[in-house]
């Protein structure tokens, strides 16, 4: 019943031809290591990527292949030892009959020890960019040393004292008899001398290590990853190909090490430090128009017919050939599908190739082009429709017409929150200000915007407001036509009344922290905390329910609830700086306080950020529809020119 979100086994964007490039650059040169990052936002296709690469290389009997997932192993004491530990055990596990393999890994596994001990020393605290420890971790040794001698109970507990004694008289034992040296730069590359000998061991040409879900991790999980393969396991005939938000691998950058400089001339450090990491980075482009209209016609086709269904592949193969030149095709229409089948199409293809006309543009712009967030959207028109159904409503609800106000609701909440309004408010459901709207932008004639327009009410004034949002106009123009519609039965099919989280799958502990968020400004700040530990895509999911209950208020003259605490969740999560700005645009000029000029100048620290606060509050400041907005603007455009 509805759409699968883990990797797809049915490639219907065409990402074949990124996984083969990847493979080919890969293979090009076996013998140099080499780091390839394949970026993307969350959803953008980066696992399908990895797992098509995956695919391709099984059949190439020279190379080995492993996959690591890094979010498997978020927790972890010490994520560099984790990362090496886990892959030389895939390694062995792939290679069990290979004595030599066995051999070589028992020597590995005896100096993962040593780095183990040496981390709880403080002797491994070295980055990627000096390869040696730094002042305060070499410090950290005497610090434990000293609080163990004056309070025991407060630091190393005589057993893990002991433990850790007797485990380092081990190694030090094995050192002497071998001879070696004890300091890490030598261990270090001790063991990548004997990598290089298990691979030699493991009879292969190339070992390739697919890391993915590295975005997912908290920052300092992901920095020991990145650093565990620069420092240990780049050795010839390597190549790692890492699946990450190049943007959210940046933001773990800044957040492990928040001494570094804001920029090295016009580069940020945080990005010198990433491309030391990272030698060929690859971006999955966001979907265009056509393409969203392609996959939204093979989503909803392959679930009404089936993978196996005859139709169903001629009709992946056209879109493979429009996909090869997206720019110059419109994307599966009736003509052409039915020129593929060889017959007219089928009332289910019928049906999936109108809602991907109707719905791909705002698609295509409201998910910025995100398959993930594509596939979302569409379950969450057949859930509310299912449940329309089990409910006994289905027959007043048309499910395009369903789509297109959740599209209202999902990208342009404060216009949804308008429309809903008016609906509910309207004796039979219809809005005249929508009405009015369509036949100005010319999606209906005048005379049949409404029934019985000679009685029709005057248009409220968001008529006048939603003329300016090209956004409103554009869906406004999408058929079918929804201003003589009663909206009733499609606001209570959309609003969600028992969570803030609305269609996300909200988590218990998510709603828990939104509702103490909600509360008073000492309430937010109690939160820090909780905050701080939302990690993956939970703090967008924290925002996107303070913003829907902000801009669900009643009186947004007033100081809303949820103010203080989406300021608390930005001041935590740097990244979400993106996501409060668009916030401050989408705020309606006429009806909203003082309120919003004074609490969010000191969230924004990256450069363009500020730049389109400080653009705001002057838009703000010489429009003359709310005179306390005007005035407040203006006081807070003076104060930041004086900071």
């Amino acid at each position: 019943m509805f759409l699968n979100d883990q990797e797809t086994a049915v490639d219907l964007l065409y990402y074949e031809s990124v996984a083969k490039t990847v493979v080919k650059l890969v293979r090009s040169t076996p013998l140099a290591p080499v780091t390839i990052g394949v970026h993307g936002d969350w959803g953008a296709g980066k696992s399908s990527v990895l797992r098509m690469t995956s695919d391709i290389l099984e059949k190439d009997k020279k190379t080995l292949c492993i996959w690591f997932n890094g979010w498997t192993f978020e927790g972890f004491d010490d994520a560099k030892t984790v990362v090496i530990e886990k892959i030389v055990e895939e390694l062995l596990r792939a290679r069990p009959r290979h004595a030599k393999v066995a051999a070589q890994a028992k020597k590995i596994f005896k100096l993962i020890d040593w780095l183990k001990v040496a981390k709880k020393t403080g002797g491994l605290a070295f980055t990627a960019m000096t390869g040696v420890p730094t002042f305060d971790q070499l410090e950290a040794l005497a610090d434990a040393a000293k609080a163990f001698i004056e309070k025991p109970g407060d630091a190393l507990s005589p057993e893990n004292l002991k433990d850790w004694a007797e485990q380092a008289q081990e190694l030090v034992k094995d050192k002497d008899k071998d001879g070696a040296k004890d300091n890490v730069p030598h261990q270090m590359h001790k063991f990548r001398e004997e990598f290089e000998e298990l691979i030699e061991a493991a009879d292969i040409e190339q070992l390739i290590v697919l890391v993915d879900d590295l975005d997912r991790c908290l920052p300092q999980t992901a920095i020991a990853t990145l650093e565990a393969i620069r420092l240990f396991l780049f050795v010839p005939r390597t190549a790692f190909v890492i699946g990450a938000d190049e943007m959210m691998i940046e933001y773990a950058v800044r957040s492990h090490f928040p001494d570094l400089p804001a920029a090295v001339g016009q580069v940020p450090y945080a990005r010198n430090y990433l491309e030391k990491l990272i030698q060929v980075p690859f971006r999955i482009p966001a979907l265009g128009i056509a393409e969203t209209r392609i996959y939204v016609v093979l989503l909803l086709a392959r679930q009404a017919l089936g993978e196996e269904h005859s139709d169903f592949k001629k009709l992946l193969a056209l879109a493979r050939t429009e996909l090869r030149k997206p720019w110059a095709t419109r994307g599966l229409e009736p003509a052409n599908v039915a020129t593929a089948l060889g017959k007219p199409p089928s009332a289910e293809l019928s049906r999936a190739l109108n809602i991907g006309g109707q719905l791909s543009k705002i698609l295509a712009d409201g998910t910025r082009g995100n398959p993930r967030q594509i596939k979302r959207f569409l379950n969450s028109v057949m859930l509310r429709f299912a449940v329309a159904e089990e409910r006994g409503f289905a027959d007043e609800l048309d499910q395009a017409k369903l789509a297109k106000v959740m599209l209202a609701e999902s990208f342009a909440p404060v216009f949804y929150v308008q429309l809903a309004r008016l609906a509910v408010g309207a004796g039979g459901g219809q809005v005249a200000a929508l009405a009015q709207l369509e036949a100005a932008v010319g999606s209906v004639a005048p005379k049949v915007a409404v029934k019985d327009a000679g009685t029709a009410p005057p248009a409220p004034p968001e008529l006048e407001e939603w003329q300016r949002l090209d956004w409103v106009k554009e869906w406004a123009m999408i058929a079918p036509a929804l201003g003589a519609e009663d909206l009733r039965p499609y606001v209570f099919a959309t609003r969600d009344k028992k969570s803030y989280l609305g269609g996300l799958a909200a988590a218990s502990h998510l709603e828990g922290i939104v509702d103490r968020l909600l509360g008073s400004r000492m309430a937010a700040k109690g939160q820090v905390a909780e905050v701080e530990k939302l990690a993956g895509t939970e703090p967008e999911q924290v925002f996107d329910a303070l913003q829907t209950a902000i801009l669900g208020a009643p009186d947004l003259a007033k100081e809303p609830a949820g103010l203080h605490g989406l300021v608390t969740l930005v001041g935590a999560h740097p990244i979400l700086q993106r996501r409060l700005s668009n916030f401050l645009t989408e705020l309606p000029v006429a009806a909203i306080g003082a309120w919003a000029t004074s609490n969010f100048s000191s969230l924004f620290k990256e450069p363009e950020f500020v730049k389109a606060y400080q653009l705001q509050l002057e838009a703000w400041a010489s429009q003359s529809g709310n005179t306390k907005l005007k005035t407040a603007a203006k006081a807070s455009l003076s104060l930041l020119k004086v900071s």
